[in-house]
């Protein structure tokens, strides 16, 4: 029997119908994150995917970093790629030059506040969307970010490219699946907070996490939850997820043995 299909795309198409682990900026977050040591590191201690994020210079190169500024407060989209480099700036094709053949990487795109005074294709979004489909001829991605309007841009060059939208702390869950799905992304990437009772969500009554996933593969997405521990991870691969993306990777990855690598 043929696959579902979501927007063309068989389900289990983006983390190849495995439970995944992602290295949130690349080993974890902490000292070192998002940079080429601890992207080799989280390779070497075996994780298939890695996570990292993307921003854009004033002068169009893209970098990899987190924050919009840099620890001297200095805004990464006022810089050009000399100025950043001095502040240790990494280009996301130097990290991503450093990864071995079949590694997956999840790209989050961070939009800046001045990507509102630019037309689409020189936003951070419409930057990355060559560079990521070259990179997807040549291994799995997965383009994700907070900013709806960038994955629009992205599906719009890049329509090969998978793509996924992540949602906020405790963002709930009955508004995050529907939002994924009419959007026509592949994957919805939620907060562990979303997939229970929470301080934000003060709805009476939520869906079990089993029944949440359920219906988003139903749908057609896979389910990506950011940042659970050991226990919340297990538990949320247990009820269906499709992966996690963790902190600690050295001391996560083991615990999830055999239920995900």
């Amino acid at each position: 029997m043929e696959p579902e299909e979501h927007g063309g795309r068989p389900d289990g198409q983006v983390f190849g119908g495995r439970p995944t682990v992602l290295g949130h900026r690349g080993l974890g977050r902490g000292p070192g994150e998002n940079t080429r040591e601890t992207l080799r590191q989280a390779v070497a201690v075996g994780l298939r995917w890695v996570e990292t994020d993307v921003r854009r210079t004033a002068d169009d190169e893209l970098v990899v970093g987190h924050f919009p500024t840099w620890q001297d407060g200095s805004f990464v989209a006022h810089l050009s790629l000399d100025q950043a480099r001095e502040l240790g700036a990494c280009t996301l094709a130097e990290y991503v030059g450093d990864l071995p053949a079949g590694i997956g990487v999840n790209l989050d795109v961070k939009s800046c506040l001045e990507d509102a005074l630019r037309p689409p294709e020189a936003t951070t979004a419409g930057l990355l969307a060559p560079v990521a489909e070259d990179l997807a001829s040549r291994r799995p991605v997965l383009a994700t970010s907070f900013d709806p309007a960038a994955l629009l841009g992205l599906r719009a060059a890049a329509p090969g490219l998978f793509l996924g939208l992540l949602t906020w702390v405790s963002f709930p869950l009955r508004k995050a699946v529907p939002a994924a799905v009419h959007l026509g992304v592949d994957v919805l990437a939620a907060h562990w907070t979303s997939f229970g009772p929470n301080e934000v969500d003060h709805a009476p009554v939520h869906a079990a996490p089993k029944e949440s996933i359920a219906v988003a593969h139903e749908a057609g997405l896979e389910v990506l939850v950011w940042c659970p521990g050991v226990e919340r991870a297990r538990e949320l691969l247990q009820a269906g997820a499709d992966a996690v993306v963790v902190d600690d990777v050295p001391r996560v990855l083991p615990s999830l043995r055999g239920l995900a690598d």
